[in-house]
């Protein structure tokens, strides 16, 4: 087992209020990563936090719509799949800065490098997708993900470094449970996704 929040804490330069997930995972069991926008103001809300954080509280309901029966982040993590933050610091204006997914995405992309079976990673909302293409872009000069809407992505297979990549909507949030459309297409693709990972 592999405590995520300690391997990571290693790293960081004592950067301002950088928040990693404590959980205790076994790497190799990870089949699938979902990697969401930004960690909450208030840690006890994001998906390691309390049982019925707000993070949770949209969660569950898209993987119960995706068919899977799961009642917590446990379930989730039984199931071979790892969820996280892009960007590691608290949301200081409305919008996500740029700058705080640069600072995020050292830890970001170590985070996604101690997963060594991952099949699959799903980028639930446009930062993820933009932290995701600065990785990749570092790593092959381009993007990995096309620069067009999420929708317009959907039934295209993405591929880096034999990883499956999902662009998909933004998982937290009250809006996802309000936006219906967004919801019904988050839960498609969680259920592609666990499909994927339940062929192997």
């Amino acid at each position: 087992m592999m405590n995520i929040q300690k391997e990571l804490q290693q790293f960081s330069v004592g950067e301002a209020d950088l928040r990693f997930n404590n959980v205790d995972v076994a790497p190799e069991t990870i089949r699938a990563i979902m990697i969401n926008e930004i960690v909450p103001s208030c840690p006890e809300e994001d998906f390691y936090g309390k049982p019925d954080s707000a993070y949770m509280s949209t969660t569950i309901p898209l993987f119960r719509k995706a068919g899977i029966e799961v009642d917590s982040i446990w379930d989730i993590l039984n199931n071979g799949i790892y969820i996280t933050n892009a960007v590691k610091t608290p949301k200081s204006e409305y919008a996500v800065s740029k700058e705080s997914i640069e600072e995020s995405l050292p830890y970001l992309e170590r985070e996604l490098a101690m997963f060594p079976n991952v099949k699959v990673i799903m980028l639930m909302g446009d930062v993820a997708k933009k932290a995701f293409n600065i990785i990749s872009k570092k790593a092959t000069k381009k993007n990995a993900v096309p620069s067009v809407s999420t929708y317009k992505l959907r039934n295209t297979e993405i591929i880096y470094n034999d990883i499956r990549i999902i662009p998909s909507y933004i998982m937290t949030g009250q809006n996802i449970l309000i936006e219906k459309s967004k919801f019904e297409m988050a839960s498609e693709d969680i259920s592609m996704m666990y499909q994927l990972i339940m062929k192997q």
